[in-house]
């Protein structure tokens, strides 16, 4: 098993390891795409492991777990992305543990609607995708990825799943304005999200995109507040904020 706090190089993830959480990545430690911000390992994909959802299940089981994340690399090279696997995970730890919740992160399927359904009709409790950045900047950060369809997915899902949570999330410090960041939540808050996380860029490595400022800590505050002005249920924002840290928490407020 992988899990995204080794491969993304999380600062959080001492704490979250001594809890005990994790939020595991499924489908392999290669992504088919290169963002920028990320760490993780891209290019050829292994094949997907038919083991690796009962395989997750008896993980989180054995670590006692009550709210389990399931986050993936894109897998631009499947026909569905990857969304069978997120809905096999998903009823493979109802089976296992049906008291617990499931939260899934999921990549932008390439915008297909029906790779959305299928992992939003196992019935996760909640669903995220991060749009990680404001539209301008997406040709350096994310360069394969596209701010209107990530928007897209979001308003999909809440049309697919009403009754499901959607959440989330977005970095500072990558030479946004401040504007730029509050027309963001606008448009997250219209896309039906009702979860949002804001935290702080920092570079894992070398090859990644350098700091272009650290956010002040009133800044953050500013932000949670306007956030909670517009209509969303949950805000986390702060320096080491990431999309599924104190997930079980946060969910708590919805």
């Amino acid at each position: 098993m992988h899990t995204v706090c080794e491969e993304a190089r999380c600062p959080n993830l001492g704490e979250c390891f001594s809890r005990p959480t994790a939020t595991f990545m499924i489908l392999g430690a290669r992504c088919t795409r290169n963002c920028g911000f990320c760490s993780v390992d891209h290019g050829m994909p292994v094949p997907v492991d038919p083991e690796e959802p009962r395989n997750l299940a008896l993980t989180a089981k054995e670590m006692g777990l009550k709210y389990v994340v399931i986050t993936s690399v894109t897998r631009d090279d499947l026909p569905d992305g990857g969304a069978g696997q997120f809905a096999r995970c998903i009823l493979a730890l109802r089976e296992e543990m049906p008291g617990a919740k499931v939260e899934v992160l999921t990549p932008d399927f390439k915008g297909e609607r029906e790779a959305l359904k299928t992992v939003l009709e196992a019935r996760p409790d909640v669903f995220n995708h991060n749009v990680e950045t404001v539209p301008r900047l997406y040709p350096v950060v994310r360069p394969q990825a596209d701010y209107a369809r990530s928007l897209g997915v979001l308003k999909s899902a809440k049309e697919i799943a009403p009754g499901i949570p959607a959440k989330s999330g977005f970095m500072l410090g990558l030479g946004e304005e401040h504007e730029e960041v509050l027309s963001l939540m606008e448009d997250l808050r219209s896309s039906g999200c009702r979860m949002v996380t804001i935290g702080q860029y920092l570079r894992p490595a070398k090859a990644n995109l350098p700091v272009r400022e650290y956010i002040r800590p009133e800044i953050f505050e500013e932000l949670k507040a306007a956030a909670l002005r517009m209509g969303f249920k949950s805000v986390a924002s702060g320096p080491l904020v990431r999309s599924s840290m104190n997930a079980e928490e946060y969910y708590a407020h919805v």
